[in-house]
């Protein structure tokens, strides 16, 4: 069995463990969706993981779900994950950058544009904005021609994210967003091509990006039957291993599956069809396991995943990978200071002073 400190292949890289940091939205860019400078100390505190995915970073203006969320999609913007992705580097790390368009998930007050949609069924709720919680409105359905710019919008996020500097792009296709929505009959009941074939917006997407920067720099993030941000997947056991089999001949850097406990059916299926690395993200529950998640991981390794993702345990601990080398008790997480805020809760979190055997 791999251990979680064994080096491992990823696309064009080699990493030297196989711990990633997950995709975590913090909420500190500037109205422009220009990452802070305190983000390269952010990230580069956390180098020491097999790979940092950044948090969700939309591809287009459209693509903007929250509030002070970064983006890819300006020359400003490219010009600050620059420095970020320097800092990594320097520190030793490894870095991909997620591409999250939130589709019919966000506000006109963000950004003045009215969300954007498979279809023009807006999910139930309320969302974060500027002016504090508000209703989801209805969104607008894209049509056909405008399905194919944003997938040219994901391509050009993908080619500005490697002059950023970044190793490679994660796509997220979960949690409700875009992608998600189109792979959903929940959310997309299209008559087109992309509502006939409910693959093909994410099948094209993909494709789109890993032309445009080499497939081994393109990674897809997918979470089956999750509900946030009100959608469903009626048959997931179909759905994601179709999905991955019709991606496979693309031989991408990885597979990112979150929520799927690591030994069933699901689990299984995708890692059969999967045939370059896959990242397990299960999940821990509402609060962080006191071995920081280690032994769930070690499961994960197990039963077929190559890397696994943490998310809150990277968030307090920059240093997770000597703490749980060395079994050092983990800080915990204050979810006062996830979204918004300065340095507290950020750049702050106390290093372990015990040394690596």
């Amino acid at each position: 069995m791999p251990d979680l400190f064994d080096p491992v292949r990823l696309g064009r890289l080699t990493l030297p463990n196989r711990l990633v940091m997950s995709p975590m939205t913090r909420s500190r860019a500037d109205d422009r969706g220009v990452p802070p400078p305190a983000a390269a100390v952010y990230y580069s505190q956390r180098a020491t993981a097999g790979l940092i995915i950044t948090e969700g970073t939309q591809p287009s203006l459209e693509g903007q779900g929250y509030p002070r969320t970064p983006g890819l999609h300006t020359d400003a913007q490219v010009t600050a994950w620059r420095h970020i992705t320097e800092a990594v580097h320097t520190a030793g790390g490894r870095i991909y950058a997620q591409l999250m368009h939130s589709g019919r998930i966000g506000h006109p007050s963000l950004n003045g544009l009215l969300p954007v949609a498979p279809s023009p069924l807006p999910a139930a709720g309320q969302t974060y904005t500027k002016d504090g919680r508000r209703d989801l409105p209805t969104p607008r359905e894209l049509t056909t021609a405008e399905v194919r710019s944003t997938i040219q919008d994901f391509a050009r996020a993908a080619r500005r994210a490697v002059d950023a500097g970044f190793d490679g792009v994660e796509l997220h296709g979960g949690n409700g967003y875009l992608i998600h929505q189109f792979l959903s009959p929940h959310t997309n009941h299209r008559t087109d091509p992309y509502g006939r074939d409910p693959l093909l917006f994410a099948v094209q997407v993909t494709t789109a990006c890993a032309e445009a920067i080499g497939p081994d720099r393109v990674g897809l993030r997918i979470t089956p039957g999750n509900t946030l941000n009100d959608i469903t997947d009626p048959d997931p056991d179909q759905t994601y291993p179709a999905l991955a089999a019709t991606l496979a001949p693309l031989t991408l850097a990885y597979l990112h599956v979150g929520g799927v406990g690591p030994t069933t059916p699901l689990a299984a299926k995708l890692r059969a069809a999967w045939p370059t690395t896959l990242i397990a993200a299960p999940s821990t529950g509402g609060t962080l396991p006191e071995d920081g998640g280690r032994s769930l991981a070690e499961h994960c390794l197990t039963n077929g995943a190559d890397l696994v993702a943490f998310g809150r345990a990277f968030l307090a601990n920059p240093d997770l990978v000597t703490r749980l080398r060395t079994g050092t008790p983990l800080n915990q997480p204050d979810p006062t200071t996830y979204y918004g805020g300065d340095h507290h809760g950020y750049t702050d979190y106390a290093l372990s002073t015990k040394p690596v055997a």
